[in-house]
């Protein structure tokens, strides 16, 4: 998308959250609306680190002035993540965690794999599956939450599937990245259906940041 469309497309977001949000709208509104716009816009530029700054200012701002519209957003979120985590999670004996702000580093040193759901309104995980030890033969990680930065190392021997979505953001697999909005991925290695051992990896947040590599 060239410059001109990529302004087009802003502006008709712009317009089209001032058309359902209009009668909320007060300064702090307008002023946060920019902050976000920009943010995309910053995002989908490339720069994308200046465009989850410009896009945490705006969240604030809207935070400050819609304190029950940003709670209510986040509730529906966390619900929809019980939903979802009772549906995947079939098996007992797995990990749930609920939490403002939370952190995974999984990429520096050998650590055990087990299932886990996790929600938060802010999270950084990062997870290399080559230093994986995993306790079952299947394993099921459901990240979910508002804002997340997220990098993922695969590892041949793991059959993996991955299914992500990301609202406002960018997807990066490989040499290949969707920067914007309505970002997805469906996703299943070569070997899934022949590896002993299986990893399903499911991740959703409404801003965020999700880059997947292979060894």
């Amino acid at each position: 998308m060239d410059k001109r469309n990529r302004l087009i497309a802003i502006g008709l977001i712009g317009i089209g959250c001032l058309m359902i949000f209009g009668r909320w709208i007060g300064f702090f509104s307008i002023v946060a609306l920019l902050f976000l716009l920009l943010g995309i816009y910053r995002t989908t530029s490339g720069r994308v680190k200046q465009g989850y700054t410009l896009l945490g200012v705006g969240a604030v701002l809207m935070l400050l002035d819609h304190l029950l519209l940003v709670l209510g957003i986040c509730l529906i979120s966390l619900g929809m993540f019980f939903v979802k985590s009772k549906r995947m999670q079939k098996r007992g004996g797995f990990m749930q965690k609920q939490s403002f702000s939370s952190r995974f580093d999984w990429d520096l040193s050998p650590w055990v794999m087990r299932s886990l759901s996790a929600w938060h309104v802010m999270g950084e995980a990062d997870v290399d599956l080559s230093l994986a030890m995993a306790e079952d033969k299947e394993t099921i990680m459901l990240f979910q939450g508002i804002f997340g930065d997220m990098d993922v190392h695969l590892s041949e021997d793991y059959g993996v599937e991955i299914e992500a979505f990301v609202l406002f953001g960018s997807i990066e697999f490989g040499s290949h990245r969707d920067t914007g909005m309505l970002n997805r991925l469906n996703w299943k290695s070569a070997n899934y259906d022949i590896s002993e051992n299986k990893v399903k990896i499911n991740v959703s947040y409404l801003m965020g940041d999700l880059d997947i590599s292979m060894s």
